[in-house]
């Protein structure tokens, strides 16, 4: 069963423009975004990059896929927020392939086949996953940053639900096996603040000046608590600020996951490379969407 995914940043393209024409232009974007960015975190065990249409986020998706290493990355498992239905678990794609301007992705079934065993998995219907774009706008980049291994790898797709800080515990202890593997990669899709009347969120510390250096702030705050690499303090942080970080129970799904390693003496570390804002916010009219890019090492 194919699954034919359409991209937000080509939106204007119908049947009547084959992949042949869009690819060139998608790989070219890729490649000048990526060869502007240092691999000063590889390789990279995981990942946590935006999933906004390309023109607002690709510069900064760039400088966490520069960090992946094809050499060794065999599986990777792309972990997405659920924006359309509800869904209080995680969700597994009914299909075997991804299409991409690029070149297609495998899904593979045999990981499908030990996570659908656990009982904690549903199935996504084809609409939900042809709606939802927070694993979607993965894809390109993951097939541009694997394009040089390119049969040699698959991907193990994961719609996130509104998972309570115990099912993120279940589902972090769940895939800590899989992110102790080296050959395994773990993409995280997650925006950052999201700011704005058309969003419902307003917050803003007048004591850092205008707004979109409050929303800086607020959204940085939360970055060096995910460095820390403590989901105890990730989930305080949410309560206690409210921030529309969509991604925010992937990335508690991760955050679980790694606290199940360091308890077993893996020893690893986070950094964000790059920090970006759709626009600057310097009124109660304006909206933003913010991004951030960064990288798991394990040492």
């Amino acid at each position: 069963m194919l699954i034919m995914k359409v991209f937000q940043m080509y939106f204007f393209m119908t049947s009547v423009f084959p992949y042949v024409f869009i690819g060139p232009q998608l790989n070219a974007q890729l490649e000048g975004w990526l060869s502007q960015v240092q691999s000063t975190k590889r390789p990279a065990r995981a990942i946590i990059a935006p999933h906004a249409g390309y023109t607002y986020c690709g510069s900064c998706a760039a400088h966490a896929y520069k960090q992946v290493d094809p050499n060794i990355t065999r599986k990777i498992f792309i972990l997405g927020p659920s924006h359309h239905v509800p869904l209080s678990r995680c969700a597994l794609s009914s299909v075997d392939i991804y299409r991409t301007p690029l070149y297609d992705l495998r899904i593979d079934q045999k990981i499908y086949g030990e996570l659908w065993k656990t009982g904690m998995f549903e199935r996504m219907s084809l609409q939900t996953d042809e709606d939802e774009h927070s694993i979607e706008m993965h894809l390109p980049y993951t097939a541009k940053a694997m394009e040089s291994h390119k049969d040699e790898f698959t991907i193990i797709p994961v719609l996130v639900g509104a998972l309570s800080e115990a099912k993120e515990q279940e589902f972090g202890k769940l895939f800590s096996k899989y992110l102790a593997d080296p050959s395994n990669l773990f993409v995280v899709s997650s925006d950052f603040c999201h700011w704005g009347q058309r969003f419902r969120y307003s917050y803003y510390d007048e004591s850092q000046g205008e707004i979109y250096r409050s929303i800086e702030h607020l959204d940085k705050m939360g970055m060096n608590i995910i460095e820390q690499l403590d989901p105890v303090s990730f989930s305080n942080y949410l309560k206690k600020y409210h921030n529309t970080i969509c991604g925010r129970h992937p990335i508690g799904v991760l955050l679980n996951a790694i606290n199940e390693l360091q308890k077993n003496g893996m020893n690893m570390s986070f950094s964000f490379l790059n920090y970006a804002q759709s626009s600057q916010c310097r009124n109660w009219q304006d909206s933003s969407v913010s991004y951030a890019a960064g990288a798991l090492m394990v040492h």
